[in-house]
């Protein structure tokens, strides 16, 4: 993995599949600036985590005394709301030229900031598909007794606008991965702690607000596929690029503190992908590319003048040249037909009508099986 200088970026016209410099790379410099020189509609996915404006005031101490580090760095502090508000909408601004149409953005954050970034996604034209809860199992303590323990926060899952119909979600992984149930949007993960927590020389946290591996895999799980690009435009140590590159993803990063950078490349470079037969995902039907009726008949899989019969053998029409059914005196589509039939209002033509090979009767949804497999993968 390499560290891209801005000044390297190439050019806008370039597009991602002829593998620029800046994929699989961490860019330096301010996230704005870097947005503006990647290609537009380059991005499938973006994951940002970006500063929180916590507005702490003082240090904050636990009841023995000892001090909680807590965010205090100057990447997180702003003067008001009102220099928040600017920022965060110049950086949506310019990650929604990256992304593709298609493309998907997911923001997360805390009660500080969060609202504040909804409105600001709303206001230029995104369109906000979910919100997820992340609770944690272990978050930590309220030390002044004050308010109700901080125990979650939340992430916003938006399209480019609100026509965008073509985003991915792997709705039947994600019900595959939670025993086949629907997943919902409340996620219950720890907080990043023990082997995965990146510290210093001296046991320090190399990051404040470092999170988890499992957050992220379920994220780019959901919402991205094998050879997607993803972008994280707040990099911090990396765990974007880790499960990227773990799932079988290209990444990119902006990231401009070097400790870092520094820290994400080590990260990530000895992270070993999963094998790609393993990355295949359960998916329904769909997900599975259409294919028209006429298009058996288009490359010979079905003859016209074929007779079609319902699984009892009660009716038989025949298979016309354009892919309609005739029987007795109507003609339809395989789904209109099926409705004739038995006298009802709609019918999925695929699994209602059978043909005969071998003295069997099979459905014609095999025959589109088929299609897909020999004539769609084929050209792929």
């Amino acid at each position: 993995m390499s560290i891209a200088n801005l000044a390297d970026s190439r050019p806008q016209s370039q597009p991602a599949s002829a593998s620029p410099s800046w994929l699989n790379s961490v860019i330096k410099g301010d996230c704005v600036s870097a947005l503006e020189k990647l290609p537009a509609n380059s991005v499938d996915v973006i994951f940002a985590d970006p500063p929180y404006n916590l507005q702490l005031e003082g240090e904050l101490h636990r009841p023995d005394q000892s001090k909680v580090d807590a965010v205090d760095d100057d990447w997180d502090k702003f003067s008001d709301f009102q220099a928040y508000d600017a920022f965060t909408r110049a950086w949506l601004i310019a990650a929604r030229r990256v992304l593709k149409p298609s493309g998907t953005i997911w923001v997360i954050g805390s009660y500080h900031n969060i609202f504040r970034v909804g409105t600001v996604l709303q206001d230029l034209g995104y369109w906000i598909l979910n919100d997820v809860i992340w609770r944690k199992t272990n978050p930590m303590p309220n030390f002044r007794g004050r308010r109700f323990t901080n125990a979650h926060e939340t992430m916003i899952w938006a399209s480019t606008d609100q026509n965008a119909k073509s985003y991915t979600f792997n709705y039947e992984a994600m019900k595959m991965a939670n025993d086949e149930i629907q997943m919902r949007s409340d996620w219950l993960f720890p907080i990043c702690n023990g082997g995965e927590r990146l510290k210093d020389e001296s046991g320090a946290k190399v990051h404040p607000t470092q999170k988890p591996e499992a957050l992220l895999h379920r994220v780019l799980m959901s919402s991205t596929k094998p050879g997607d690009v993803v972008l994280d435009p707040f990099f911090g140590t990396g765990t974007t690029g880790a499960v990227a590159k773990r799932l079988g993803r290209n990444f990119v990063g902006i990231e401009r503190e070097q400790d870092y950078i520094d820290a994400a490349t080590a990260r990530i470079s000895a992270v070993e992908p999963v094998e790609t037969p393993q990355l295949v995902v359960t998916s329904g039907k769909r997900a599975e590319p259409r294919v028209a009726f006429g298009s058996l008949i288009e490359t010979g899989l079905l003859r016209p003048g074929t007779k079609l019969f319902d699984s009892k053998r009660r009716w038989d029409p025949v298979v016309r040249l354009d892919g309609s059914l005739e029987w007795q005196s109507n003609t339809g589509s395989i789904h209109k037909m099926g409705a004739i039939v038995q006298g009802l209002d709609a019918c999925n033509g695929w699994t209602f009508w059978h043909y005969e090979a071998d003295g069997k009767l099979l459905q014609i949804d095999d025959l589109r099986k088929t299609y897909r497999k020999e004539v769609l993968a084929a050209g792929a």
